[in-house]
């Protein structure tokens, strides 16, 4: 262990607490929130059209070396992280690191690709095909990776965490709303036109508002306990942000590629997290696992601020076409 202060205080033992405490959330507030993420998916799978999957095909290197980016190098990173940084923080942190590590990218990824002047095209494809691989690589990673770090530390009690849960839960909230809007889109296009841009807005706003709500009814434990999630998000972002663009530099993809791709391994659906974690039969209530739901519901927020920040600054540094055709 790292050596505490004069007082025997620190900061992990401070987190500690989070490892006991169980949020107030309403039954109502979480049917709520299964639904507006039903209908964020729903809103992004509108957008979704047929030639996104063709650029596999057309455009493979970039595609999958994105795909890996996000289902390997990102979960693979945060394990390491969790690692060095054992000491610092407590287990329920550590999963919700892992379990936002293994969630699909976020669709605000292709806004701010576009803010960054990067490749939306390839952003809109990598969310795409990603959100419909999270049906099965989600449940799959969390249950690795959370099984692999609970197995490297003795001091952990047993967790009881049922995949195929996950993988129900998960089908329900993701993979149907993305099946139907796929469908419908491809249906009713003109209808799709005129209520893509309304879906997706009303549905952010009332993800935003949930957000709202839920740190409000536990402002308490905001206020004792947010400084340290700060570092922490902080901390496992950047980390992630900058793996993923030097990832893409070992497959000598150009600068735009790189770019799209960094921002779309540190763009996660957290809310998709959220889901998860406040349903008992994917993680029982006994658990309660505070540390999980600070850790996933600031990575919502943080993920969206620092990633404007990074698209302004990139923005203002486009590459030249030489490094882009290099």
């Amino acid at each position: 262990m790292f050596a505490c202060s004069f007082d025997d205080y620190c900061m992990h033992d401070e987190l500690l607490v989070l490892d006991s405490i169980r949020l107030n959330f309403s039954p109502a507030g979480l049917h709520l929130m299964n639904m507006t993420i039903g209908a964020i998916m729903f809103g992004v799978a509108l957008g979704i059209k047929w030639t996104n999957f063709k650029e596999v095909f057309l455009r493979p290197k970039s595609v999958l070396v994105g795909l890996a980016s996000q289902y390997l190098v990102l979960p693979a990173v945060t394990f390491i992280a969790i690692l060095i940084f054992q000491n610092f923080i407590t287990p329920s942190i550590a999963f919700g690191m892992l379990l936002v590590a293994s969630c699909p990218g976020g669709n605000v990824s292709n806004f701010i690709s576009s803010i960054a002047k990067a490749n939306v095209e390839l952003s809109v494809s990598l969310t795409a095909i990603g959100t419909v691989l999270a049906v099965v690589v989600t449940p799959l990673n969390f249950a690795f990776w959370g099984g692999l770090y609970a197995a490297t530390s003795p001091l952990l009690r047993p967790i009881s965490i049922d995949p195929l849960e996950m993988f129900r839960t998960v089908v329900i909230i993701l993979g149907i709303p993305v099946a139907a809007g796929i469908l419908f889109a491809q249906k009713l296009p003109a209808l799709t036109a005129k209520i893509r841009k309304p879906i997706q807005n009303i549905s952010l706003l009332l993800f935003a508002t949930f957000i709202v709500m839920a740190f409000h009814n536990n402002y308490d434990y905001f206020l004792a306990y947010i400084k340290w999630i700060l570092v922490i998000v902080f901390i496992h972002h950047s980390l992630v942000l900058v793996s993923g663009y030097l990832f893409t530099g070992l497959f000598r993809l150009n600068i735009t590629d790189r770019r799209t791709i960094a921002i779309e391994t540190s763009i996660q659906n957290a809310g998709l997290g959220l889901v998860l974690l406040f349903n008992p039969k994917v993680f029982p209530s006994e658990l309660q696992m505070g540390g999980m739901a600070f850790v996933a519901a600031w990575w919502g927020i943080w993920h969206i601020m620092a990633g404007l920040s990074v698209a302004g600054f990139w923005a203002r540094f486009r590459p030249l076409k030489k490094l882009i055709d290099g």
